[in-house]
C-alpha cells in the first residue's frame, strides 16, 4: 500500500475510544515511548516545542485517579455532586493502562494560541501512532484538571489542557 492511502486509512480510522472499552492488556513500554517520539514532531514555531508530557502508570496512575476524584468533592457544591461522576473519575483511570497528562508551555515567543495549537497538533500524532497500533485512546480536558497544578508541578506559564487515556483493545 502506498504511503498516502495508508495515512488516509489511518486519519479515517481514528477515533475517541473510552477506557470501558479497554482491555486488562499492559501497552508495551517501546509503543508508549514511539507514542511520544512522534508526539513532539508535530510544527511548532520558532522552536518552542511548548508541550509537557507526563506519563502515569501503575501507582502513580492509581494515585492520580484519587487526587481527581478528591478535587472533584472538594470543588463541586454538595447539591451538584454526583457519585456516579466521582465513581466514574476513578473507573476511568483505573482502566486505562496510561494515562498522560497535556501540558502546554507558553514561552512568550510567540501568541499563546500558537502554543495550544503546536500541542494539540502534537496530541493528534498520538492519536494517530496509538489508531495504526490499535491501542484506544481519547483526550479528555474536564474543568477539574485546572487543579492538578501542584501534583503535575505546572508552572505560571503554563496550563494542564487534559487528560489523554490510552488502553488496549481485543
Amino acid at each position: 500500500m502506498e504511503n498516502a492511502t495508508i495515512l488516509k486509512h489511518i486519519i479515517e480510522e481514528r477515533r475517541s475510544i473510552f477506557p470501558k472499552d479497554y482491555t486488562d492488556k499492559e501497552i508495551p513500554q517501546h509503543i508508549i515511548d514511539e507514542i511520544l517520539s512522534n508526539a513532539v514532531l508535530a510544527p511548532n514555531h520558532k522552536r518552542t516545542k511548548p508541550w509537557r508530557f507526563k506519563v502515569f502508570k501503575g501507582e502513580e496512575k492509581q494515585k492520580l485517579g484519587q487526587e481527581l476524584q478528591n478535587i472533584y468533592k472538594e470543588v463541586t457544591p454538595e447539591f451538584q455532586f454526583l457519585q456516579k461522576k466521582y465513581d466514574d473519575i476513578g473507573f476511568k483511570i483505573s482502566k486505562a493502562n496510561v494515562v498522560i497528562s497535556i501540558v502546554v508551555e507558553f514561552s512568550g515567543l510567540v501568541p499563546d494560541w500558537e502554543e495550544i495549537a503546536a500541542t494539540s497538533m502534537a496530541v493528534q500524532n498520538m492519536y494517530l501512532t496509538c489508531t495504526a497500533h490499535r491501542i484506544g485512546c481519547y483526550w479528555s480536558s474536564p474543568k477539574i484538571v485546572n487543579n492538578l497544578k501542584n501534583s503535575l508541578k505546572i508552572e505560571e506559564n503554563q496550563q494542564c489542557l487534559g487528560l489523554f487515556y490510552m488502553g488496549s483493545l481485543d
